[in-house]
């Protein structure tokens, strides 16, 4: 396993839609072991592969006892609708309020063998996963912004829980 290098919003990567994968061999799970040692260690809570500068549709994201390798995600059905605040290890040191997101989702993927799954979720999480298929669509929580005051800086004296960083 090895740690990747998570790029910044300023790299083009992170504002293209990521391809889709068709091929499904051994290489797959090393690179998310790498992401997930990756997140881990940057204290975040997900991680597309566009962060890590490979534009394809894929992310993990570990939240309790929820710990997913998601490829070719797509979401099925999304339920109500809930603000919260929202960080992104591409974007250090800010924070979004205010950010619009489903509060149930369903999402549709396949696992790093190319097996369909299927993950329910709500609340925290499926705020995590809807950030993450962001990013494969080339959106970042900026985007979603509805006021530029929602932006803003991280103070030194936060927690990481407190600043809510997603990933």
């Amino acid at each position: 396993m090895g740690l990747r290098k998570i790029i910044t919003a300023e790299n083009p990567i992170l504002r293209q839609k990521a391809k889709k994968v068709h091929r499904f061999d051994p290489s797959l799970q090393r690179l998310v072991d790498d992401m997930f040692e990756t997140m881990h260690e940057a204290q975040g809570v997900g991680l597309a592969a566009p962060q890590i500068a490979l534009s394809i549709r894929l992310f993990v994201a570990e939240y309790e006892d929820h710990k997913v390798a998601v490829f070719n995600p797509e979401i099925v059905k999304a339920e109500g609708e809930e603000l919260g605040t929202e960080g992104c290890l591409s974007i250090p040191g800010y924070v979004g309020e205010n950010i619009r997101r489903a509060g149930k989702v369903l999402v549709k993927g396949q696992d790093v063998r190319g097996k369909p799954i299927r993950i329910s979720a709500e609340g925290w999480f499926a705020r995590v996963l809807q950030h993450e298929i962001d990013h494969l669509d080339g959106i970042l929580f900026l985007d979603r912004l509805d006021r530029p005051e929602d932006l803003r800086e991280v103070r030194d004296d936060e927690t990481i829980e407190e600043a809510a960083v997603i990933e």
